[in-house]
């Protein structure tokens, strides 16, 4: 029988985890990042694109087909954005928690913007866009 209690201390261990291994590997480092953005050092890259074979090899398997659909009117220039921010910020909306944690905390103004973003996201969507927000429900 699943608890709440168990489940939460599931994710605690989970997260703590996953934030251990991330900052080991190199991922919490902006200075790394960077190298990946600008083409200086290929490890990182190459650690995302083994991490996307994988899942793909994984799908396959499991035989994980995508849902047939149009392509919302946000995806590319959410992608856009979120890449941007990225290559900027250095990290994706997590690492800059991890980042914290480790004791950086230039990426304290990484997260105030995510949340600002988030904010601005929505305020434009119900004002201009009306875009379906699908899944995501931001």
């Amino acid at each position: 029988m699943r608890t709440r209690g168990a489940i939460l201390l599931a994710n605690i261990i989970t997260g703590l985890a996953l934030g251990y291994t991330v900052t080991n590997i190199g991922f919490g480092d902006f200075a790394e990042l960077n190298r990946m953005f600008t083409f200086q050092d290929l490890r990182m890259f190459l650690s995302f694109a083994g991490a996307v074979a994988i899942l793909v090899c994984a799908f396959a398997l499991l035989r994980v087909r995508r849902t047939p659909g149009r392509i919302h009117a946000g995806v590319i220039p959410g992608a856009v954005l979120f890449g941007t921010g990225w290559a900027i910020s250095g990290g994706c909306p997590a690492i800059p928690i991890i980042q914290v944690a480790s004791g950086y905390l230039p990426a304290l103004i990484t997260i105030v913007g995510v949340i600002v973003g988030i904010r601005l996201c929505r305020w434009a969507n119900a004002r201009y866009f009306h875009l379906d927000r699908g899944s995501c429900g931001l």
